[in-house]
């Protein structure tokens, strides 16, 4: 039987799967912190996110090699690699697959900097110079801070473009490239996440592109999801016991790799993903913007509506931190051990609606608003424990999702079943719960865990034409 490998470069991980897709489940999988963080905390503080690409293509290798170390003489019989990852950043590549400086990630601020002596940011600047929201509109987004589109516009601005030849691509593209040597197509669930691409057409929005003054040589070819990218660089195969040749196929956004790795039946569901920042999915059939929402390219020609937050298992992070400080600060030493279990078991006691406490999870601003802010409110002596303010928490997160689930109502009617994934949801058994009170309905979780690294191995079989399109890719979905 054919196997296939899925790579998920993640924000924090790097998540390897092999995957039987007959039988519907994974032979391997390795998770493993990726450490190619290179902001200094001096730069962290002024809202810099970069990566070091030459550690972070040495720690791909390393968790790839793990992966095929666990299914042993069966490697021979890998067919091939889809990869995921993290979307909006950019990677600039040289020739050779070469880095050409650090990459910069979806976490990124610069863009939000104001320009000496104008009045606006760098971000306002480009959305004006593109020619405002209307510009945006077959983008099915409008651009934020951490976007390739407009951190390429502030290296312009900052005259710190790199010199022709280079490439400007997304973070698992550059996996990609790492993979093969050779400087990778990208497609448009990941180019959506630009800014700078028409996803209606699939292609690259070069009159916005020509506005900006952004060089055409930076943007590299597109093709669609299961579009071989290239082949395992032979040195690689060789030394992990691979097949020559094996084909590596275009990165996928994440967020579309955790839906199709995730969703048995996509007309009838939700998706609900939670990691370190948080979305809300429901595929349609045809391209459809609404207000706050982001409309993104899925693979097979249909489209996804999401809603994105700058919340989820960050929130659940910050106030994690605020305990641990409080314990340290008062203890005169550090708060050693988990925090989380007990969060959530100190919330469990606690009744719904949190006596009245409520919490906006905004405590990094919006994709919409990066000015807003958190909140905790109806602060009354008796709510006012570790307890009430993580259930607040969760519920302020449910009530955040459902409504950006209303939103989406008037282009996808009522759904009948919420699929949750990202750790955020599978390790939290009160969120789960809070979530399928909040919309009424059932939740029911992946049985495998990585749902990205899965949706892109499956987006590999389809591509090698093991599966016969992306319906039946969903069909390999098991449900816990």
């Amino acid at each position: 039987m054919a196997l296939y490998a899925g790579l998920d470069v993640g924000t924090t991980t790097l998540s390897v799967v092999i995957m039987d897709v007959t039988a519907g489940h994974l032979l391997a999988r390795h998770t493993v912190a990726h450490t190619a963080q290179s902001s200094s905390p001096a730069d962290r503080a002024r809202g810099r996110a970069e990566l070091d690409l030459d550690l972070l293509r040495a720690q791909i290798m390393e968790a790839l090699a793990e992966a095929v170390r666990q299914v042993g003489e069966r490697a021979a019989d890998l067919r091939g690699l889809g990869v995921t990852g993290q979307m909006h950043g950019v990677a600039l590549l040289g020739p050779g697959a070469r880095p050409l400086g650090p990459g910069i990630t979806w976490q990124d601020h610069r863009a939000l900097e104001e320009i000496p002596g104008a009045g606006e940011t760098y971000l306002q600047r480009f959305l004006r110079l593109a020619g405002g929201p209307a510009a945006f509109e077959r983008m099915g987004c409008l651009p934020a801070a951490g976007y390739l589109g407009p951190t390429l516009f502030w290296l312009r601005e900052q005259r710190q473009l790199p010199a022709s030849p280079a490439t400007a691509c997304f973070i698992p593209d550059a996996a990609v490239a790492f993979l093969t040597g050779a400087i990778p197509p990208t497609d448009p669930t990941d180019g959506g996440s630009s800014g700078l691409m028409d996803i209606v057409d699939c292609r690259w929005a070069w009159e916005v592109i020509d506005r900006l003054e952004l060089p055409r040589t930076l943007f590299p070819e597109v093709r669609l999801p299961g579009a071989q990218a290239g082949t395992l660089l032979a040195e690689v195969a060789t030394r992990m016991g691979l097949p020559q040749g094996m084909p590596v196929y275009v990165a996928i956004g994440d967020n579309q790799a955790s839906f199709l790795g995730s969703v048995r039946e996509p007309a009838r569901s939700v998706a609900l993903n939670v990691g370190t920042g948080a979305q809300i999915s429901v595929v349609i059939d045809r391209f459809r913007r609404l207000p706050d929402l982001d409309a993104r390219y899925f693979p097979g020609g249909r489209y996804l509506l999401v809603g994105a937050g700058l919340f989820g298992g960050r929130s659940y992070a910050y106030l994690g931190s605020l305990f641990r400080q409080v314990c340290g600060a008062f203890s005169g030493g550090p708060c050693e051990g988990e925090l989380y279990d007990r969060m959530t078991e100190l919330a469990a006691a606690v009744p719904p609606g949190a006596d009245g406490l409520r919490c906006l999870p905004l405590f990094t601003g919006s994709r919409s608003d990066p000015s807003v802010r958190g909140s905790f409110t109806g602060i009354t002596p008796h709510n006012l424990t570790p307890g009430h303010l993580a259930r607040a928490l969760l519920e302020g997160m449910a009530e955040m999702f459902h409504g950006m689930y209303d939103q989406m109502r008037p282009a996808v009617g009522e759904r009948e079943l919420l699929v949750g994934s990202g750790n955020g949801i599978r390790r939290n058994a009160l969120f789960a719960r809070i979530l399928a009170e909040r919309f009424g309905l059932p939740l029911v979780t992946p049985a495998e865990q990585e749902e990205a690294a899965t949706g892109a191995a499956l987006v590999a079989a389809v591509g090698a034409g093991e599966l016969a399109d992306f319906d039946a890719a969903s069909r390999c979905v098991q449900y816990a």
